[in-house]
């Protein structure tokens, strides 16, 4: 992993920036135009990167996709950013590398890097209760099946869940319309999201059981809608406040928010669904975001509320990769970055039981600090390199950072939950890799 980029690079990319800042237009702020680099000269075959082109823009020709914009870079230089498609199928307007984007769960691990900064500051520590941050916590009760009348039996925690638990989805949270009992009728019934502000949030949910004894499953959950509040008690900043002070500024996410401003509207990519075999527009979105981006929320999602773009993305991902730092900034330190792409899951939990959609926790395929790990390629049946890190979210949005091959990925597409997603995803890894012919360059 290349911890740190080489003060010559650091300056180069500064300059860059600013000359691309000063050419810009005042009234549409476009994406960066970076300078790609030949693939050969990182390793990678143009001629074998065409595998990847054909895939994506097979989807788009079959219909089966409206656009695409994807970043593909290796030691801190893209190598491979293009787009492909529409941003709007009634318009036809092309997709544009600024095209901003609803990016759902790939939220999570922005969230993630947040509060890695507050334990940092030495705020919080893995093993430690939640309900020492969140107090309202304190008296939560375990889900242990229904009476003879349907009515929920609930028993004492045999643990509090920690803070570590709630990185890794097993303190014992889960989505409501994923628990197919008694809990998840509670949580419908008690809607935490929408809220006014994360602490009302933070009252609905303490009132909700745990779906399972923590540390016993994995399930997909809202537990980085928690974490979001908890960067507010440790931080004294509102939520939004402080992902845009100590990330978005520094990195230079600057169409990245849990909002989209009036004049950055016309960027908005227009998100599909598949009904019927055909893309219509879709108005769906998870239980924990909402679909108005136009309002700033009051109770920003941790899990699911951002918008960005490619670029923008791939600055946070690159930075990762970079062990923390990107363009000067520095965000984490190199062994924070290690243990967020590191997995905490026991070997108890990685049986192939649990998962989400295709991402299943199996040998090999674990999970770390808000995203999946793959942390034994050869185990779980991928080509990529050790401790590779990466999520996706619900609008089909995905990206990777590949520590061991010093890889970057992001891909942008707006087409709500469906398998296809997810195998495009995967494919993506296959035909990333089958184009890494050289990687000793």
């Amino acid at each position: 992993m290349r911890l740190n980029r080489s003060v010559g690079i650091a300056f180069m990319m500064a300059v860059t920036l600013i000359a691309l800042g000063a050419s810009g237009t005042a009234q549409t702020p476009r994406a960066a135009e970076w300078s790609i680099v030949k693939p050969e000269s990182v390793g990678f075959s143009s001629e074998r990167l065409n595998r990847l082109h054909e895939l994506i823009q097979g989807e788009v020709d079959r219909k089966d996709l409206v656009g695409a914009v994807t970043i593909l870079a290796r030691h801190g230089k893209i190598v491979d950013y293009r787009t492909y498609g529409v941003r709007d199928l009634s318009t036809g307007a092309p997709i544009d590398k600024d095209s901003i984007a609803r990016m759902f769960s790939m939220t999570k691990p922005v969230t993630g890097v947040a509060l890695m900064q507050l334990y940092e500051e030495g705020k919080w520590l893995p093993w430690e209760p939640i309900a020492k941050f969140v107090p309202e916590f304190a008296k939560l009760k375990v889900f242990q099946g229904a009476d003879a009348n349907g009515k929920p039996v609930l028993v004492d925690p045999e643990h509090a869940p920690t803070m570590m638990e709630l990185f890794t989805h097993t303190a014992g949270f889960t989505y409501g319309p994923m628990a197919k009992n008694l809990v998840g009728q509670l949580y419908n019934e008690k809607k935490p999201f929408p809220s006014k502000s994360l602490q009302e949030y933070i009252d609905k949910m303490a009132e909700l059981p745990l779906l399972y004894q923590p540390g016993t499953r994995w399930s997909y959950s809202t537990s980085m809608d928690i974490e979001g509040y908890i960067v507010e008690k440790l931080s004294g900043q509102s939520f939004s406040s402080f992902m845009h002070d100590r990330i978005f500024a520094p990195l230079g996410m600057n169409d990245t928010g849990f909002s989209l401003p009036e004049e950055k509207r016309s960027r908005f990519a227009t998100n599909y669904e598949r009904s019927e075999g055909k893309l219509v527009v879709s108005i769906r979105g998870p239980a924990s975001a909402t679909e108005n981006y136009f309002v700033e929320p009051g109770a920003a999602s941790g899990g699911g509320g951002l918008v960005s773009t490619a670029e923008n993305y791939w600055r946070f991902a690159q930075m990762l990769a970079n062990g923390g730092e990107f363009g000067g900034k520095r965000i984490l330190a190199p062994s924070t970055v290690q243990l967020i792409m590191s997995n905490h899951l026991p070997a108890k939990l990685l049986t192939g039981e649990w998962g989400i959609g295709q991402h299943v926790m199996r040998q090999g395929f674990g999970y770390g600090i808000n995203g999946a790990v793959i942390y034994d390629p050869p185990a779980a049946g991928m080509s990529d390199g050790k401790n590779t890190y990466f999520w996706d979210g619900a609008a089909g949005t995905w990206f990777w950072v590949d520590p061991t091959n010093d890889v970057v990925f992001v891909g942008i597409i707006q087409r709500m939950t469906d398998p296809d997603n997810h195998t495009l995803l995967y494919r993506s890894h296959a035909l990333v890799y089958q184009a890494l012919v050289d990687p000793g360059k």
